[in-house]
């Protein structure tokens, strides 16, 4: 795709040569753009959407359904050289926060529910899957794919809660636009990340956390419980802290939210 056709797709463009590819059909962006990168170097910023993912994933191998043509699929590739391996989970968070400010721009009651999927009241609206490349204590690559719900009228997979836009307000949506918009949320973002301005990213990750008002019902290994969200570690484990005081630290798919 060149310059023009790149300008005509609305995206505010960070660089003066964007990689930009746009696939009517593929296996999964991430698993393509990984692809690319074996056999080319790509700027900061270089972008993969689709149409349809034949083998969409979501986190720990979970599949992502989206109907052709209806909702917003891309893999947008960083190099954060800057961050330590131990602080990764901060592009989890700008891009969560990213995904909830361009939603709130349609409407209301989006929250980010630990650690990166986007909820509307107790339905999932998006899914992110975020991959890692590393350099000694340092992060050389960040691959970072996103699953919006946009139009999609059904779903009829097993996944308990989806929901998309277009079944929340009755309207449907110009996918370009939500991805214009969120290339430029998540830019700003970043730049606060390169500036150093963690605890803002972090303070904000926490105010937007789904169950993140008081108390709520837990499972873990030793079974259910009451517990709120205490704190979120810069590692990205979870702290609850129990009604009793006791505060337990949780890894991902080591606690699971009981979702009314």
């Amino acid at each position: 795709m060149n310059m023009e056709e790149v300008r005509e797709y609305g995206l505010p463009l960070k660089n003066e040569d964007p990689q930009f590819f746009y696939l009517k059909e593929v296996d999964s962006t991430n698993r393509y753009l990984r692809r690319l990168l074996l056999e080319e170097t790509l700027s900061e910023g270089s972008l993969v959407v689709t149409d349809f993912q034949q083998a969409g994933r979501g986190q720990v191998g979970n599949v992502w359904e989206s109907e052709d043509g209806k909702n917003l699929l891309f893999s947008l590739l960083i190099y954060p050289h800057f961050l330590p391996v131990n602080r990764q989970f901060l592009i989890s968070q700008i891009v969560s926060l990213s995904v909830k400010e361009v939603l709130e721009l349609y409407i209301e009651g989006v929250q980010i529910k630990w650690p990166n999927d986007i909820y509307w009241e107790n339905r999932k609206i998006c899914g992110i899957l975020i991959e890692h490349d590393l350099m000694g204590e340092w992060l050389s690559q960040s691959i970072i794919g996103v699953g919006i719900n946009v139009n999609q009228k059904e779903f009829r997979s097993d996944a308990p809660n989806p929901v998309s836009l277009l079944q929340i307000t009755g309207k449907t949506y110009d996918r370009r636009k939500l991805l214009s918009d969120f290339f430029c949320y998540f830019f700003d973002y970043y730049d606060l990340l390169m500036q150093g301005k963690e605890e803002e990213i972090q303070s904000s990750y926490l105010a937007a956390l789904y169950h993140g008002d008081g108390f709520y019902r837990y499972t873990d290994k030793q079974g259910s419980f009451e517990a709120k969200i205490y704190s979120i570690e810069s590692t990205g484990h979870l702290v609850l802290q129990l009604r009793s005081g006791e505060r337990r630290h949780y890894a991902f798919k080591e606690v699971a939210f009981d979702v009314c």
